[in-house]
């Protein structure tokens, strides 16, 4: 682009946002401006490029298409786009305050950061969190999110992941609960009430409480009964409540456990979880500062003499 040509910054992230998205009204949300708004910038932009972008449609899923030209040259110009946020990035380097955004489940900010983000910011006071819990993985890009934790596998394309730490599953209930008695060997908990955690899909190797008996011993017990919640920290919660008897994360149940909130049953049965906790960060964003404060902060947090 010589000097003389305008720069259609805007309007540029307003094509690409309307590309992924399919419609002007899906990049509008993203970009907090009104549809109208990023309409009249994509079409400020084809008129200055003489070309349309997009097939329009007034019906259907997507209502915008792109054209072929556009298909082409979106890849270029989302790559610039990323490039452009790196850079000003790099601008402000050096600085370890500002703004962090970082993204967890609601279950672990609930249960594991939140009581201990006191410590980061005696550490870091000069750098202030910005946190956004969802159960869904967030595109990083897009939301502008520097740091996250997520639970899994530790493979999620375009993102370096940093084991944090490892994970047990095991039932737990209230001291009070009023069936503890009953409860001498696994078997029992087919005559109790089991709060079941929906909040993680089985299909990536979540354990389930059929997964969990089969582990112990309990091959032919299909437990149907019970609470079905899709947050695991309210089911912890419901536990603590005396509702029944639940299917603990050991990194999330840890305070409640040590708090005598929670008691754990059967201990001698070990259950892994194929899943655990990972840092998780865009690796053009390694060196930033503050990142690598909250990254090296979240790490001695998880170190078991301190978490």
């Amino acid at each position: 682009m010589n000097r003389k040509s305008p720069v259609y910054l805007n309007a540029l992230r307003a094509f690409e946002a309307s590309a992924r998205h399919g419609s002007f009204s899906g990049a509008a949300e993203e970009l907090s401006v009104t549809a109208a708004a990023v309409g009249q910038m994509v079409r400020g932009l084809e008129d200055w490029l003489g070309m349309p972008l997009f097939h329009r449609s007034t019906t259907g899923k997507a209502r915008l298409t792109l054209t072929e030209n556009a298909e082409r040259a979106l890849p270029d110009i989302r790559a610039g786009l990323d490039r452009l946020g790196i850079g000003l990035d790099r601008l402000r380097e050096s600085a370890t305050g500002g703004i962090l955004n970082v993204t967890v489940s609601p279950a672990f900010a609930a249960k594991w950061l939140l009581p201990r983000i006191d410590r980061f910011q005696a550490r870091c006071p000069e750098t202030d969190i910005r946190l956004e819990t969802s159960l869904k993985l967030v595109d990083y890009k897009a939301h502008g999110v520097d740091i996250g934790v997520r639970y899994g596998d530790g493979n999620w394309p375009g993102l370096v992941a940093e084991k944090l730490m490892d994970e047990e599953v095991f039932p737990v209930c209230s001291p009070q609960f009023s069936n503890l008695g009953d409860l001498s060997e696994p078997a029992d908990l087919a005559r109790t009430t089991l709060i079941h955690d929906l909040s993680v899909d089985p299909a990536i190797g979540f354990i389930t409480w059929e997964m969990w008996l089969r582990a112990a011993g309990v091959p032919e017990t299909q437990p149907q009964r019970g609470m079905r919640i899709d947050n695991s920290a309210a089911v912890l919660q419901a536990a603590v409540e005396g509702r029944g008897v639940a299917l603990a994360r050991s990194i999330l149940a840890r305070d409640d456990l040590a708090a005598g909130r929670l008691l754990r049953l059967f201990p001698a049965v070990r259950v892994p979880s194929k899943l655990a906790y990972y840092v998780v960060y865009r690796a053009e964003y390694a060196s930033l500062p503050k990142l690598r404060t909250f990254r090296d902060w979240l790490i001695d947090e998880a170190t078991p003499s301190r978490s």
